[in-house]
């Protein structure tokens, strides 16, 4: 039996973010990338003869993006990081550095650290979602690279029910 896979990538996948990872007891300094997105869904074909519409596809990577567009992402679950509420504005410490940021420029993000690959995990999660409210029970894994430039990019694969 074949394997069927549809692939969207770049174009209107992008966002432009704020972050720095954390590693070894130290962290990256400050710093944005303009990051391109490439999602693979694997799946069996629907009655339409098709995996996934690429418009819905991209539709729903698209708003992912928009999220993450122009902010700082926060890996709120980062034991390395002190993270305050100031009311309208985040505080974030790391040993001696000190970062205070209005809310409406951070993207509070449920992973560990904010690389390529729990970003790509991330999308992963918040597609699969997507997809299992919308009965999408053909489809079988979802992969997503995140490109922090062109040739570097962390991937996650993602299975899924169907």
């Amino acid at each position: 039996m074949p394997t069927y896979k549809v692939v969207v990538q770049r174009n209107t996948l992008r966002f432009a973010a704020a972050h720095f990872a954390t590693f070894s007891g130290d962290a990256e300094p400050l710093h944005g990338h303009n990051y391109d997105l490439i999602v693979e869904v694997e799946g069996r074909l629907s009655a339409d003869s098709w995996v996934l519409d690429f418009g819905e596809l991209k539709a729903l990577a698209a708003a992912l993006c928009r999220e993450l567009d122009h902010r700082f992402l926060l890996p709120r679950d980062n034991p390395a990081l002190s993270i305050a509420d100031l009311g309208d504005a985040s505080e974030i410490v790391f040993g001696d550095r000190r970062y205070v940021m209005p809310k409406s420029d951070v993207c509070e993000l449920p992973i560990d650290n904010s690389t390529a690959e729990r970003l790509a995990e991330w999308f992963c999660q918040r597609l699969a979602a997507a997809f299992s409210s919308r009965s999408r029970s053909n489809l079988t894994s979802i992969s997503v690279g995140v490109e922090e430039m062109p040739g570097q990019a962390g991937w996650c694969t993602l299975a899924l029910g169907g």
